[in-house]
């Protein structure tokens, strides 16, 4: 399973609003000049997530994005799925032979799993290069 810039950018969009949790709404032109990214193609992002239930905006001179739940209650696969649809490592794994569907299952239960068991709370505490439990997460 290849993650595209879209969930990798949505994933940064809401690490970015848990980070600001309970502050207020974060404009999306603050989080595209602090990541160096597209403020247009944010734009198409967070409409996604939007009309999932995950993010909430606010109009006005003050207005952006905030999350809709708090950081805790949502996790890494809620924002894979909008935007990238099923997790699936390999498509039509019903016509494999067993051996190689077991194989293909195992793959995606663990990788839904990660993804699962992740919250945006989880990804919000790292910082750049920082170890956690033997693993390097890059943000």
């Amino acid at each position: 399973m290849k993650i595209s810039t879209k969930g990798r950018y949505g994933l940064t969009i809401m690490i970015e609003l848990a980070k600001h949790y309970g502050e207020g709404p974060i404009p999306l032109r603050q989080i595209a000049a602090d990541k160096d990214l597209s403020e247009a193609y944010l734009e198409q992002l967070v409409s996604p997530l939007r009309n999932a239930g995950l993010v909430k905006s606010v109009r006005g001179a003050y207005g952006g994005y905030m999350l809709a739940h708090k950081p805790n209650e949502i996790s890494a696969a809620d924002v894979i799925r909008v935007l990238e649809g099923p997790i699936q490592p390999v498509e039509g794994i019903e016509n494999e032979e067993a051996p190689q569907r077991e194989l293909w299952m195992r793959i995606r239960d663990a990788v839904k799993n990660v993804l699962d068991t992740t919250t945006i709370d989880d990804l919000a505490k790292y910082t750049n290069n920082e170890v956690s439990d033997g693993y390097m997460f890059y943000i």
